[in-house]
């Protein structure tokens, strides 16, 4: 019995739709992720981009759990000597909306050509409102 290869660009892609509001955001991060890597597929193949189309709207209204909002920190680093900067959750969300979730579904993807190139497959919107309506994507519930 021969292994099956489907190339990359005879997979049929779909769009999905997700509303963050009020959901947690680990569990609106793992499943972008699962469907972006195309687990969800049985053509997965963990070397090529094989997923699908997500958009997530109301990512400003994504949910953190046990006081996360002033305890979470994200660092970044300048590359400067001491230019490691922080701030919390609550005033990420404040500044960049959609950050904290990108940042979470980076963190769940590979960390390298695969995962930049699956990172422009998410299309991530603080309000209720997209551009993608032509694309008909398919609303999932978490």
């Amino acid at each position: 019995m021969n292994t099956i290869f489907v190339k990359e660009y005879e997979q049929p892609r779909a769009w999905y739709v997700i509303d963050a509001a009020g959901k947690p955001l680990g569990r609106v991060a793992a499943k972008v992720a699962a469907i972006l890597r195309g687990k969800n597929k049985v053509t997965y193949a963990k070397n090529q981009n094989m997923g699908d189309y997500v958009v997530i709207i109301n990512a400003d209204k994504v949910a953190v759990s046990g006081g996360k909002e002033q305890k979470k920190i994200y660092y970044h680093y300048t590359g400067f000597v001491g230019g490691l900067k922080a701030q919390s959750f609550e005033t990420l969300i404040g500044r960049h909306p959609t950050d904290p979730l990108r940042l979470a579904i980076a963190g769940m993807l590979p960390h390298g050509r695969l995962g930049r190139a699956l990172m422009d497959n998410v299309k991530i919107y603080a309000g209720s409102e997209h551009p993608h309506a032509g694309q008909n994507p398919i609303a999932i519930e978490l």
